[in-house]
């Protein structure tokens, strides 16, 4: 299926969505969130229609909008019979509150005519009420209701002939929600979108997304996720983009190896693993770098890496997929790093960097010394590990 342009499920790629969280009705504000989510890396973005206003919205947000969207619908399906009207690319219905099966194929009616593919998208917080149970009968398991009530407009859209369609059943809990798209997974051929549901804040709730949306991708099941935080939604992006690096699924951007720091190191490498993030998603090509405190895992992390640092004290030896192409002095690290990156992105992509733009003009030769062993320093504690020592 496709919501506009960009396909979802098939032989496409898991698909990056979120959804802003501007007032639609004021296009503006919204037009340029949806640009910012671009170029963070949404390929969708979902915008809330909760009344008229927002509805009466959609055809100039969506006449400058550089992504595909879709109108987010509840309760009353005349919203999204407006959105439709204004061009919106997709819609996400609720079953959980539209139970009104004439709306809903009034709804589909409509978006069949303009070729705007459906989300139906169950929300385990507003689920159909249990329907009366026998004596002694228990209600049935969340998971099950929620799959219940995917199918049960499923089954209006498909006796409709409408095929275009996405399925979701965000949870809070991790559990509930793998078990319903494990559940539905097996049970339909269509597009699922993964998400855990009100997730929470951005420690925690990447935690939560990362297990339910990485357990579901490695089972391979799953076309297009949202990670879902109470943030700016511009965070939301890394996150679903670090999932899908981390299964190697997807790349976007650097992928940063770093050790987590012991009482074996000698160089305060925090800042410097941060510092190197942040200049190579400035620069924003995929590509893995390793920054290791210490010469007992650096080469071995490095050797994936396309290029690597296994830092000592004063001194530090550059990598290339495992391989050391020089030594340099401490204060050259950052700029080593760099201009081997550049290498390789020119090698890779056929890009030039200018490298200078990013160390502050520093970056310079080295010459190849010999990696300098380790050795005590004087004490302090502010820094990690043996790099406390040096005052």
């Amino acid at each position: 299926m496709h919501v506009g342009d960009v396909q979802v499920g098939g032989d496409a790629p898991v698909i990056v969505q979120t959804m802003t969280n501007t007032d639609t009705a004021d296009a503006r504000a919204t037009i340029e969130q949806i640009a910012r989510l671009g170029d963070a890396g949404a390929e969708i973005v979902r915008i809330a229609v909760p009344d008229r206003r927002a509805a009466a919205a959609v055809p100039e947000i969506v006449a400058k909008t550089p992504v595909p969207l879709i109108a987010d619908i509840h309760f009353d399906h005349r919203l999204a019979l407006t959105a439709i009207e204004g061009g919106i690319h997709g819609l996400r219905l609720n079953p959980g509150n539209i139970r009104d099966a004439d709306k809903v194929r009034e709804v589909v009616k409509a978006a069949k005519e303009r070729g705007i593919s459906i989300r139906i998208g169950v929300n385990e917080g507003s689920l159909p009420p249990i329907a009366a149970l026998a004596d002694g009968e228990l209600p049935p398991a969340k998971q099950r209701r929620m799959v219940d009530a995917g199918l049960w407009e499923i089954g209006i859209l498909e006796e409709m002939g409408f095929e275009d369609i996405k399925i979701s059943l965000k949870a809070f809990d991790v559990p509930t929600m793998v078990a319903a798209y494990r559940e539905m997974a097996g049970r339909v051929p269509y597009p699922l979108h993964l998400g855990v549901t009100e997730a929470g804040t951005p420690g925690a709730g990447t935690v939560r997304s990362a297990v339910g949306i990485g357990l579901l991708l490695a089972e391979g099941i799953g076309d297009t996720i949202r990670v879902s935080l109470a943030a700016d939604p511009e965070e939301e992006l890394p996150v679903c983009w670090d999932i899908l690096k981390s299964l190697n699924i997807r790349m976007r951007g650097p992928t940063i190896v770093a050790c987590p720091t012991c009482g074996r190191i000698e160089v305060d490498l925090i800042p410097l693993a941060k510092k190197v993030e942040e200049t190579f998603k400035s620069i924003g090509k995929p590509i893995t770098v390793a920054v290791m405190g210490c010469v007992v895992n650096g080469p071995g992390e490095s050797r994936d890496a396309d290029i690597g640092l296994a830092a000592g004290k004063g001194r530090g030896a550059i990598f290339r997929k495992g391989e050391v192409v020089r030594t340099v002095s401490e204060s050259e690290f950052m700029s080593a790093l760099l201009q081997e990156g550049a290498k390789v992105i020119e090698e890779r992509y056929g890009e030039t960097i200018d490298v200078s733009a990013f160390d502050g003009g520093e970056a310079a030769s080295a010459p190849d010394d010999p990696l300098i062993a380790l050795t005590p320093a004087e004490a302090s504690e502010t820094l990690p590990g043996r790099a406390a020592r040096r005052g």
